[in-house]
């Protein structure tokens, strides 16, 4: 792909939660009108959860819509090293980490790493947007799949001697994208005047 071809931030996909279903439950067409999973307002604790965190995603994924790999990779808020797509590439890495890690205990190493082992994703010039794309889908995809098998949002996952419950996991996420939400607003407005949730 060539910096002046469109890169789609494809949405994504959203998955059936466990958990009693009501009137309200989401199916996987249940959207707002701007195509993001609608937020549950009489679901179960699980289902609202999920469904804050995937309208969260989404809004992600819409921020970054309709942008070229140039703009994706641009640094417009100096002197922050900010991008949208060193977020992306950040919310996978976020993404993987608490859930494969820290709630399966799976141990994955991170995608994107410096030869000294330090992270990388923010490290974004020669970065490919569909690549990081595909890579945090399939982490919100996993991610999806852990939250629907859980047998309750008691299940505790470990960092070290640390305990999370998946209930305190599915809150950070969703203030982790809320916090850098509010960071890709302000990246798009400066890349082209969009404006908006």
């Amino acid at each position: 792909m060539t910096d002046d071809q469109t890169t789609a931030a494809p949405r994504t996909a959203t998955l059936p939660t466990a958990g009693s279903r009501t009137a309200d439950s989401r199916t996987a067409d249940s959207r707002t009108a701007d195509s993001r999973t609608t937020t549950l307002r009489t679901a179960d604790e699980r289902a609202t959860l999920a469904s804050f965190l995937d309208h969260q995603r989404d809004t992600l994924a819409m921020k970054c819509a309709g942008l070229t790999a140039a703009q994706l990779r641009t640094r417009v808020l100096e002197p922050s090293g900010l991008s949208l797509l060193g977020l992306v590439r950040h919310l996978a890495e976020v993404e993987r980490s608490w859930f494969r890690n820290i709630l399966d205990g799976e141990g994955r190493h991170g995608f994107w790493k410096h030869p000294d082992g330090t992270f990388a994703e923010f490290d974004v010039e020669t970065a490919d947007p569909e690549e990081a794309f595909a890579v945090w889908r399939r982490e919100c995809d996993h991610a999806r799949e852990l939250v629907a098998a859980a047998p309750s949002l008691d299940v505790l996952g470990h960092h070290g001697e640390e305990v999370f419950s998946l209930r305190w996991i599915l809150t950070h996420m969703i203030e982790e994208y809320a916090r850098h939400n509010g960071h890709a607003d302000l990246l798009r407005e400066h890349l082209d005047g969009t404006t908006g949730e």
